[in-house]
């Protein structure tokens, strides 16, 4: 299957750049595959909605290079080891530099997903070309299909680097290179493209494509179109209109352009995802969710389910518990190779659940797998995240190599409701808003906890800093934060914030005053978890526990073991503000002929 997908885009690409191409396909010549052929059919076509996504699959694409780096470090999430001038450690740090040794490459996630972008235009212009999507239904799908998948790549271009070169037609000899276009050009197509897919797409669960989280559905399209309406609205470093791609530093500010303003974008976002609301929704049982995430059963899309769509990775691709999972060296979890671990939570994310937030358990994990298959506690500075896990993986031990096939969640139902909150608030006030955070809240902390707690916020600034709070709580390591954060204006400030917490935690000062330093911990009956609990001063390990006396107090800044305070300061070791988004890499500005620049303070050397 994928030799005839490599094969109709081929011809579909020669195809659609015949008449600018000094005619490279004569169109009379025979072919089995030529591009009236595969448009016109639904399943040749559908054959090309599975090339944009392989775009996706590439070895530095999303699966090894954009995804395990995009997103940390934020007030909540960051990378777990701290070397500076690692190239690691610097994207993280907001160091990334333009010779960045991860991602300075030919074979990058930037130009690999402008051939995903390439590959949805190629799909865009045949099916309008020839696959009669205003009386055909099933071909207007896959055009909505194209048009969104063709967004989501845009999204995650635009949220990585900022301005970046808009195409959204197929290449010709004329456009191969291009310079940066303002983002907002960008933003402007897509959330025009995005309007025009969302009719064609059925619901989650109505058709047999919909009914799977790895196709396109409307209420994926829908809340797309919200995040990019948040984004697009929202703070950022921008240049100076006019002057995108000069080297301009840029200045933290909204958009100029009338048509990107919150009264223009939010009322139809927010009408969106009142549309979305109960077309899918939450599990029960937070720990179910991730269990069935990392057992890869999260393809069944439909009302009763709550992702809305996944990252298409195969059973042989992907390298998402490789990277995030709790760290293994088990030989009956991991097969005794040294895994996951590579980013966690901050160590203080723990202390921001309330008591009896199911979330907490799941999401902050404080042990690791002992090559001898024993757990022990990780120590203060180093956490993990519990959503990913091996030991929940079907296989056991997983043997399998670096890709483990786990489907990224790019969406769930969870961040609908968010956003319908934080959006009917900002319009209307608190009073229509707390429904959607009370969903949220009442299957982390029980519906009369949460009735409470919503009934408490009473004013439009009260309820955003409840929805930016619960953000945190809900999507840790899921990393959406760090866009959260950006089109807040809150970026340095909450890192700021977050590092003062964190000295706090480790001098048991400020809010953690009352700790001991002391932790207890004890081995779930199943063996595949341990508990840990904090204690307090004087207070006595519970029967059954173990205790861990200094835990909290186990570090050295000489020495610079555990939780030290360059570790803290590492959070950030440029102006996370000035390098809120990576630098265009050196491969790629010099495989534009040097029309690709840089702006906010990076390098141009070619």
């Amino acid at each position: 299957m994928k030799k005839i997908v490599y094969y109709i885009l081929s011809v579909a690409v020669m195809a659609f750049t015949a008449s600018s191409c000094d005619k490279l396909l004569d169109s009379s010549s025979p072919s089995a595959f030529d591009a009236a052929t595969v448009y016109a059919n639904y399943s040749l076509t559908e054959g090309t909605i599975y090339g944009i996504t392989e775009a996706f699959c590439e070895v530095n694409s999303y699966r090894g290079r954009f995804l395990p780096w995009y997103g940390h470090n934020t007030d909540i999430e960051w990378y777990n080891t701290y070397k500076p001038g690692d190239g690691k450690s610097d994207i993280s740090a907001y160091d990334c530099q333009p010779n960045n040794s991860q991602l300075n490459l030919s074979t990058g996630p930037f130009p690999l997903m402008y051939m995903g972008i390439e590959r949805a235009n190629l799909v865009i212009e045949g099916i309008r070309a020839y696959g009669n999507p205003e009386t055909r239904p099933e071909m207007a799908y896959l055009l909505g299909e194209a048009l969104t998948l063709r967004a989501m790549i845009y999204y995650d271009l635009t949220k990585a680097w900022g301005d970046v070169p808009a195409r959204f037609t197929s290449l010709t000899s004329d456009s191969i290179y291009a310079p940066k276009d303002s983002r907002d050009v960008i933003y402007k197509q897509i959330l025009a493209d995005l309007e025009e897919a969302i009719p064609y797409l059925p619901y989650p669960g109505q058709d047999a494509a919909t009914s799977r989280t790895d196709r396109v559905n409307k209420v994926f399209a829908e809340g797309l179109y919200a995040r990019i309406a948040l984004m697009a609205s929202g703070y950022a470093i921008r240049p100076e209109d006019g002057a995108v791609g000069t080297g301009d530093l840029g200045t933290v500010r909204l958009s100029s352009d009338p048509d990107l303003q919150k009264e223009v974008l939010y009322s139809k976002a927010l009408a969106y995802l009142k549309d979305a609301y109960g077309k899918a929704s939450l599990e029960p049982d937070y720990e179910t969710y991730w269990y069935n995430q990392n057992n890869m059963n999260n393809l069944t899309a439909g009302s009763n389910y709550e992702t809305l769509y996944v990252i298409p990775f195969g059973a042989g691709r992907g390298r998402w518990n490789f990277t995030y999972a709790i760290a293994s060296e088990g030989a009956s979890i991991s097969n005794g190779v040294s895994r996951g671990g590579d980013a966690g939570p901050l160590p203080t994310v723990y202390f921001m659940y309330d008591e009896g937030d199911q979330r907490r358990d799941v999401t902050c994990v404080n042990y690791k797998w002992l090559k001898d298959n024993s757990l022990e506690p990780a120590g203060i500075g180093k956490w993990y995240f519990g959503k990913y896990r091996f030991e929940w993986m079907d296989a056991q031990p997983y043997t399998g190599g670096n890709d483990d096939g786990i489907k990224p969640v790019v969406m769930r139902y969870s961040d609908i409701l968010l956003m319908a909150a934080e959006i009917e608030n900002e319009l209307n006030g608190p009073a229509e808003a707390k429904k959607y955070l009370e969903e949220v809240r009442a299957r982390a902390c029980g519906a009369d906890a949460a009735a409470a707690y919503v009934a408490g916020l009473g004013t439009k600034d009260a309820f955003f800093n409840a929805v930016a709070k619960e953000r945190a709580l809900e999507f840790c390591g899921e990393f959406l934060r760090k866009a959260d954060l950006i089109r807040w204006n809150k970026l340095k400030t909450s890192l700021d914030a977050a590092k003062a917490d964190m000295k706090a935690l480790r001098d048991l000062s400020g809010a953690y005053a009352t700790l001991s330093g002391d932790i207890a911990y004890s081995l779930s009956e199943d063996g595949l978890s341990m508990d840990i609990k904090f204690l307090a001063t004087g207070e006595k390990a519970p029967a059954g526990y173990e205790l861990s006396a200094g835990y909290v107090n186990k570090y050295d800044d000489a020495k610079k073991t555990g939780f030290y305070a360059d570790r803290i300061d590492g959070i950030y070791v440029s102006d996370p503000v000035q390098h809120m988004f990576w630098p265009i890499f050196l491969d790629t500005m010099t495989n534009s002929q040097g029309i690709i620049k840089n702006d906010y303070g990076y390098d141009n050397l070619q």
